[in-house]
């Protein structure tokens, strides 16, 4: 198999459109808010577009594909939702997308959450998550409960400890924020934002990151964690429901403001 290249390409104010391609022309991408920095990147590198790929239906995961499609012949992959009108490949639950070009294969994995056909692809050891998990953090629940979001994280969090998480914002600093006042004392979160804040002080993208950080100090992946259960309060809630906890939790981040 031909050796594989990951780059997260910037997009609009705080998006990363994901490239994956070979040494041989090869690429695909997932989550082309825009056409602009894909076009220019397959420009550079003298790459051919072979694939999209596509986690939910927001403009700015989908606003390019258009574009993309009338230049390219690239299938689309897609769940079945009617507001992803341009997908070449319906895609549910368990179902694998095996390319030929760039030779690579994806498990497909709902997680309905952040909206409701909402879905990740995983695999070469990578982690396509849109916005349902970010580093430090999770999507807001826009379409979904906090139960079904919760199941989703569950499952992300259940892959190889090695897998890297390529999501679809630039967030990492202002969820490390947040998480620091739930762990002021996690030592892994701390070695996180500091990593972090070099990376973007540099220029750089503060991803991918790995699972493995992200089960260390993602409050949301943390959230049976003896101090995330201190620390959440949760009241007159019990703080024995996981969901409740879950839903205390992201209604905390909603109204953060540090």
């Amino acid at each position: 198999m031909e050796p594989l290249h990951l780059k997260p390409l910037p997009a609009l104010s705080d998006n990363y459109i994901w490239m994956l391609h070979d040494d041989l022309g090869n690429a695909l991408v997932v989550d082309p808010g825009q056409a602009a920095p894909v076009q220019d990147a397959l420009h550079r590198q003298h790459l051919e577009l072979r694939a999209i790929l596509l986690t939910h239906h927001h403009p700015d995961h989908i606003g390019g594909v258009a574009r993309l499609r009338e230049l390219t012949s690239a299938n689309i992959y897609a769940a079945n939702d009617p507001q992803i009108e341009l997908a070449t490949h319906r895609v549910t639950d368990g179902d694998r997308i095996d390319l030929d070009a760039p030779q690579c294969s994806f498990a497909v994995i709902a997680v309905p959450g952040h909206t409701l056909c909402h879905i990740a692809f995983h695999g070469q050891d990578l982690l396509f998550c849109g916005d349902t998990l970010f580093s430090v953090g999770c999507g807001r629940l826009f379409e979904g409960t906090a139960s079904q979001m919760l199941a989703s994280l569950d499952r992300l969090a259940a892959l190889p400890a090695h897998t890297k998480v390529c999501c679809g914002h630039e967030y990492t600093l202002a969820n490390c924020a947040f998480a620091k006042t739930l762990e002021p004392g996690n030592e892994a979160l701390q070695a996180r934002c500091e990593s972090a804040r070099h990376l973007r002080d540099a220029g750089l993208p503060s991803l991918p990151s790995l699972l493995a950080d992200e089960l260390a100090c993602n409050p949301f992946l943390r959230i049976d964690e003896p101090s995330i259960i201190e620390a959440i309060d949760v009241g007159a809630t019990d703080s024995a429901d996981r969901t409740s906890r879950f839903a205390a939790l992201r209604l905390r981040k909603d109204e953060f403001r540090g």
